[in-house]
């Protein structure tokens, strides 16, 4: 029996997209055309990155319940990819995409079983085939987000931001010192 399923992967997803919507919510629209350094995605292409590729690339490697992956074209969907964060888009349609790009993936991974979600898969890697269970590969949309939204709360330093996490964090060390303070 599995402790960690389709339910859990999908609150998780869910939870992971509503802090990045909040940075989106947070970053104001002039700054979306910000280009961080050279080579990199400015903020809204970035954003508009962390929309659409779960959708993309793990709804479009895993919707057909495949098992070998090695015949997938990453190639292609990365140019279709870039075609698409090109596409020129307000803050609010940055957003309203996250959102509802976002629900539709995790409606996604709520339908996968426990069987399917432990299924190998074969994939590619940076010495070649291997295998990955499916859950893991599909954590993976999770942790490319993550990574994101690292860069993006970064960013937010950088423009004076302080990122909404932190000013959680600073309260509840505030409330903490305080209660201690109280009992002293």
């Amino acid at each position: 029996m599995s402790t960690y399923g389709a339910q859990q992967l999908a609150s998780s997803f869910r939870t992971v997209r509503k802090n990045t919507i909040q940075v989106a919510q947070d970053i104001p629209e002039d700054k979306y055309a910000h280009l961080p350094a050279e080579g990199a995605r400015t903020v809204g292409r970035m954003l508009t990155h962390v929309a659409i590729v779960p959708m993309r690339l793990w709804h479009g490697m895993h919707g057909t319940r495949s098992t070998d992956m090695t015949g997938f074209d990453f190639f292609g969907l990365g140019a279709q990819l870039q075609a698409e964060e090109a596409t020129p888009r307000t803050k609010a349609e940055i957003i309203e995409l996250l959102t509802t790009e976002g629900e539709a993936f995790t409606t996604f991974l709520e339908g996968f079983s426990d069987a399917e979600l432990s299924t190998m898969v074969k994939t590619y890697a940076a010495g070649g085939p291997v295998e990955k269970c499916r859950l893991e590969m599909l954590m993976g949309a999770k942790e490319h987000e993550m990574h994101h939204r690292a860069q993006l709360m970064l960013i937010e330093r950088q423009l004076g931001i302080i990122p909404h996490l932190t000013q959680q964090m600073n309260a509840r060390i505030e409330q903490m010192a305080k209660a201690r303070a109280a009992t002293v």
